[in-house]
């Protein structure tokens, strides 16, 4: 197996994303499993968890219901040790989903920021209350 390779997990990730938000759900599996492919071993049942989501939606897609329960079952099986948040995704809330066998998984296919950003004039005030120390 080729070396791990940061950038192209990452680009491949965050394509993924995007595509299965898209609802292009097959492109989607793709991406993941180049992130998959990609990706060092700690991180390999997450993207292939992913997979198993979008293919499960692109089951659901085709009408064939025994397809789309497997795949979103082996979904639960490999999402669930990266709860709550892992890449900044909400799998806690991707886990619900699935267990409630919603079929459209896009809506929370979405990266979560764990702390909202500090905003500039925040920021520049902790440096203001730091120089008068």
């Amino acid at each position: 197996m080729p070396a791990a390779d940061p950038s192209t997990v990452t680009a491949s990730y965050k394509r993924g994303l995007s595509l299965a938000r898209a609802g292009a759900f097959f492109e989607a599996h793709e991406a993941f499993e180049d992130a998959w492919r990609a990706c060092e071993q700690p991180e390999r049942d997450f993207f292939q968890g992913l997979v198993h989501v979008v293919v499960s939606a692109y089951q659901e897609t085709r009408d064939r219901p025994v397809a789309h329960e497997r795949q979103r079952l082996k979904a639960l099986t490999r999402l669930a040790a990266y709860a709550p948040v892992h890449r900044g995704l909400d799998v806690e809330l991707l886990l619900a989903v699935l267990e409630r066998s919603e079929a459209d998984p896009r809506e929370h296919l979405v990266e979560r920021d764990p702390q909202p950003p500090v905003t500039v004039e925040e920021e520049e005030q902790a440096e203001r209350d730091e120089h008068r120390a």
